[in-house]
């Protein structure tokens, strides 16, 4: 039985007018998203833009104060966080910090790693892998968790350019095999724009959304990602999060 998300039942995870103050401060102000199987949706945005909270929010683990979040009943979701710390005196292996990711999971775990280039792990105590192996390890205990839906809140981070470039590749295709949704959280667009379905720019409110290149010739956009050098665009985010986020040069969906 072919158990891939049905690309035509709908999308698999939708927020509309989602609106979330932490403290005295609003963080997400009516914000729209959907996520449909087998579409990769990468969010972009300044520090302190809301992105992570974003995450939390359609997770289920943050209540909005105002719109809707929907799931797909039974929707199953693999969740890499952006940080995750072990204590460096606990006596845990990679296999072992597998095992106890997902019910079952003991016998999926060599399959994982091995998916994600990460064999040699295996044995390795947690602590002891390097960063771009961690990543693979926290992409690994995501996969079995068997999702329909990826979430990954920067899945490259402290990975050097090329190991970014195969993480990127790496999550694509997952996405192939499987036709699984993939919501991440990313601040280098130039890595993304090849492997992306959509873009969503947020700042506290979407800024601009659509396909990478209608996004990257939006005038919103070029407010925010100014190319830096001529024919090769090196995307830095200028854009403040008190700045204003103006509608009018918004294109695509």
């Amino acid at each position: 039985m072919d158990s891939r998300p049905d690309r035509g039942a709908g999308p698999l995870l939708s927020l509309q007018g989602v609106t979330a103050t932490l403290g005295a401060s609003p963080v997400l102000e009516g914000v729209d998203l959907t996520v449909g199987a087998g579409e990769i949706v990468t969010l972009i945005g300044p520090n302190g833009a809301g992105k992570t909270t974003l995450l939390r929010v359609a997770l289920g683990l943050l209540a909005p104060d105002r719109g809707s979040v929907r799931q797909r009943p039974g929707l199953r979701i693999g969740y890499m966080p952006q940080r995750l710390a072990v204590d460096p005196a606990l006596p845990l292996t990679v296999r072992r910090f597998l095992e106890l990711a997902a019910r079952d999971a003991t016998r999926r775990v060599r399959g994982a790693l091995d998916r994600v280039g990460a064999p040699r792990t295996l044995d390795t105590p947690i602590q002891s892998v390097s960063g771009g192996e961690f990543q693979r390890v926290l992409l690994a205990r995501a996969l079995l968790r068997d999702p329909e839906l990826l979430v990954l809140d920067e899945p490259t981070q402290g990975v050097d350019l090329q190991g970014q470039e195969e993480l990127f590749a790496l999550i694509t295709g997952i996405r192939d095999e499987r036709g699984c949704g993939v919501l991440l959280v990313s601040h280098d667009l130039h890595l993304v724009m090849s492997s992306t379905d959509r873009v969503v720019c947020l700042n506290r409110t979407v800024c601009c959304t659509g396909a990478p290149l209608t996004v990257s010739s939006d005038p919103a956009y070029l407010r925010l990602f100014p190319p830096e050098l001529p024919g090769f665009a090196l995307y830095a985010h200028r854009h403040e999060p008190d700045a204003e986020c103006r509608p009018e040069g918004r294109r695509g969906g």
